[in-house]
C-alpha cells in the first residue's frame, strides 16, 4: 500500500514539476511582470524558439533581413502540423497574417502574439483547423532595439519600448509601396508567398481620450471594393457582439485631428503606402487594431488579444464566402475597364455608431496661461456620432491592355517582380506603337517625407508615339492578379505612384541645350524651314506681350519645338499599350 502511495505522489511530483518547468519556460515577461513589461526582440526569438521545439502546431522561419542584417521571422501556426502552402490552397484554408511592432513603440501586438500562439499551442484557445496564423513576432527589429521609457511621451507604459524608427530612421508603415527598407522587400515576398486572406497589422493610437480600449482600422469597404468590400463591411460589423462579451465597447479608430470625436468622424483615408491600403491592392481584408495609449499596458495587451482571437474567429466562420469572394473580385478585375486613382468621402451618407467619450473642455495652461484642451473624465457620456465610412472615386484612368517599361528602369522593376508581377521581355529589338506621357506639371513638397520629396497634383499629356524598344524591355500585360497594384503604381497621376515617390526623377531635368549666339541662326533657318513652326511662334508673340519682349524665352521656343529638343526630357518612362 505505501509503495502505490508513494509512485502516486512521485508520479504527481514528477507531473507537477514538469508542468511548473513547462509554465516558466512559456511564460512571458508581459506575465512576470504583471502586464508592466514588454518583451524584447531577443526574448521573443528565444521564446518562440522554445515554443516551437515543443509544439508541432508551430513552425518557426527565417523569412529574410530587417535593416541592419537582423533576421527577420515569422510563426505558422496549423492545428494539423501541416505547413505545405500549396496544401493550404488546395484545402481552402484561411491565411491570416499578423504584424507586430511596425512601430515598436506600440508593442502590444508582440506579447499579445505570444500568448495568443502559446494558448493555441496548448489547447487553452481554440484555433478552427480551416485557420494557418502567419505571426511576424518583431518586423521593425532596428526599432525594437532602440528602447527607452520617453519616446511617446503620451503613452501609458510599458515600461520600455522600441521606437517608431527602423534602422534607417523610416516609418515603415509609409514603406509599403517605395520599399526602401530590407523589412518591406522581405515582407513584399512574404506577402505575395501567402497571399493572406486577411491580414492583421497591431498598433496603439494617438489622439483623443476616450473610454473605449481599444479601436479598429479596417480597409476602406470602398476601395476594396467588390464582393470582398462588401464581405469586409458586414463582418467587421460582426465583431462587435463577440468583442462586447469579453467586456469591450469596440469603435472604428478615431480619425479625429481636432480631438472632438464627440461630433463623429470620417473614416481614415488609406492609401497604399499603409498597410489597410497596401492589402486592397491584392483584394486582401486588412485590420488595424488600434489600442488606446492612456489605457494602461496590461489592458491593451488583453484588448489586442481579445481583438485577434474575434477576428480569426469570424474568418473561420466565414472562411468559405471570404475565399469565394476574392476569387469572384480577381475573376472580374482581369475585365474591369474603369479603374479608380484617388478616393474622396461622400458626405452625404454615414453610420451610426455608439461612442463613448469624456467631456471635452479648456481651462487655463499652467505653462502658457492660454486656454488648454483637457477631457473631464468625471464627465463620461455616451452618444451616437456619424461616422462618414462611405468614399466615392475622386479620379478614375481606363486601363490599358499593356505597361511597356524599358530594362534600365531596375528599382521599379525589382519591386514589381517582388509583388508577383509577371512582365514578359523583348527577344529583339522592337518597333511599337504606344501612348506616351509627357509630365506637363506637378508639385513637390517643400521638405522630405521618409526620405522622399514627394511629387502631387500631377498632370500629364498622353500622345500616341511609335518608340524603338530594345532586347529585354518588359512588356506587362495586365490580365493577372496584380492588375490593380500595377495601375496604382504605374499612372503617374496615382497620389501613391512609383513617379510620386521619385523613382522617374531622372527624366525631369533636361540634359542637354543650346548656345544662345550659335542657335540665333539656326532657329532662323527652322523658321524658314517649318511653315507650322512659324505660324505657332508668330501666334505667341501676338497673344504674350512678355514674351513678344524676351530673346531668350524665343530661342527657347523654337528649341522646344524643333527636333534638337531630346524626346526623353519630362516624358514618362512607362508606356501605354491600348
Amino acid at each position: 500500500m505505501k509503495k502505490h502511495l508513494f509512485l502516486f505522489l512521485f508520479i504527481l511530483f514528477t507531473v507537477y514539476h514538469i508542468s511548473a518547468q513547462e509554465n516558466a519556460l512559456f511564460t512571458t515577461p508581459f506575465e512576470t511582470s504583471k502586464g508592466m513589461a514588454s518583451a524584447t526582440w531577443e526574448q521573443a526569438i528565444k521564446y518562440y524558439k522554445n515554443l516551437v521545439a515543443a509544439y508541432p502546431t508551430l513552425r518557426m522561419e527565417n523569412i529574410g533581413n530587417a535593416d541592419g542584417g537582423y533576421p527577420l521571422h515569422v510563426i505558422y501556426f496549423s492545428a494539423q502540423g501541416d505547413y505545405n502552402k500549396e496544401h493550404w490552397r488546395k484545402e481552402g484554408k484561411l491565411v491570416i497574417l499578423i504584424n507586430n511592432a511596425i512601430h515598436p513603440g506600440e508593442p502590444d501586438g508582440v506579447d499579445a502574439c505570444m500568448m495568443l500562439l502559446r494558448d493555441a499551442a496548448l489547447g487553452k484557445i481554440y484555433i478552427p483547423t480551416n485557420i494557418v496564423l502567419a505571426v511576424i513576432p518583431v518586423y521593425n527589429i532596428g526599432g525594437a532595439k532602440n528602447r527607452s521609457s520617453f519616446s511617446r511621451a503620451n503613452q501609458n507604459g510599458p515600461e520600455q519600448y522600441g521606437f517608431r524608427g527602423n534602422g534607417q530612421n523610416l516609418d515603415l508603415n509609409r514603406d509599403y509601396i517605395k520599399c526602401d527598407a530590407a523589412e518591406t522587400k522581405t515582407f513584399e515576398k512574404l506577402f505575395t508567398t501567402l497571399d493572406p486572406d486577411i491580414y492583421i497589422d497591431n498598433h496603439v493610437s494617438d489622439g483623443a481620450d476616450y473610454q473605449h480600449i481599444v479601436t479598429l482600422l479596417n480597409t476602406q469597404h470602398d476601395k476594396l471594393g467588390g464582393q470582398t468590400g462588401a464581405l469586409m463591411y458586414s463582418l467587421t460589423s460582426r465583431l462587435n457582439l463577440p468583442m462586447k462579451k469579453m467586456g469591450y465597447d469596440l469603435v472604428p479608430y478615431v480619425n479625429n485631428f481636432d480631438n472632438t470625436p464627440a461630433n463623429g468622424w470620417t473614416e481614415f483615408y488609406e492609401p497604399p503606402r499603409f498597410s489597410s491600403g497596401y492589402a486592397a491592392l491584392f483584394q486582401t481584408i486588412s485590420y488595424a487594431v488600434e489600442t488606446h495609449m492612456l489605457k494602461p499596458f496590461k489592458e491593451r495587451v488583453e484588448a489586442t488579444y481579445a481583438l485577434m482571437r474575434c477576428i480569426i474567429s469570424e474568418g473561420a466562420n466565414n472562411a468559405p464566402a471570404i475565399k469565394e469572394a476574392r476569387t469572384a473580385d480577381r475573376q472580374a478585375m482581369l475585365t474591369q475597364a474603369v479603374f479608380p486613382l484617388d478616393w474622396k468621402v461622400d458626405s452625404t451618407r454615414h453610420d451610426n455608431i455608439m461612442f463613448r467619450g469624456y467631456e471635452a473642455l479648456y481651462k487655463p495652461s499652467e505653462v502658457s496661461g492660454l486656454p488648454r484642451l483637457y477631457y473631464d473624465h468625471s464627465k463620461p457620456f455616451a452618444k451616437v456620432v456619424p461616422f462618414y465610412n462611405h468614399y466615392i472615386p475622386a479620379k478614375t484612368i481606363t486601363a490599358p491592355q499593356a505597361y511597356l517599361i524599358p530594362r534600365a528602369w531596375n528599382t521599379v522593376i525589382s519591386r514589381m517582380k517582388r509583388n508577383g508581377v509577371d512582365m514578359i521581355p523583348l527577344t529583339k529589338d522592337s518597333i511599337i506603337g504606344v501612348t506616351a506621357y509627357n509630365i506637363d506639371n506637378y508639385e513637390t513638397v517643400p521638405k522630405p517625407y521618409e526620405k522622399h520629396y514627394l511629387h502631387k497634383n500631377v498632370q500629364v499629356i498622353a500622345t500616341p508615339i511609335t518608340i524603338l524598344f530594345r532586347k529585354g524591355d518588359y512588356i506587362i500585360s495586365l490580365n493577372q492578379p496584380a492588375k490593380r497594384y500595377l495601375i496604382e503604381t504605374l499612372e503617374p497621376t496615382a497620389p501613391d505612384a512609383f513617379f510620386a515617390w521619385n523613382f522617374f526623377d531622372g527624366i525631369l531635368s533636361q540634359k542637354e541645350y543650346f548656345g544662345d549666339y550659335i542657335f540665333e541662326d539656326m532657329a532662323a533657318g527652322l523658321l524658314k524651314k517649318d511653315a507650322h513652326l512659324k505660324y505657332i511662334f508668330d501666334e505667341k508673340k501676338k497673344t504674350d506681350s512678355s514674351f513678344a519682349k524676351n530673346a531668350a524665352a524665343q530661342l527657347d521656343y523654337i528649341y522646344r519645338h524643333s527636333p534638337y529638343m531630346e524626346p526623353g526630357y519630362n516624358r514618362y518612362p512607362v508606356y501605354r499599350i491600348e
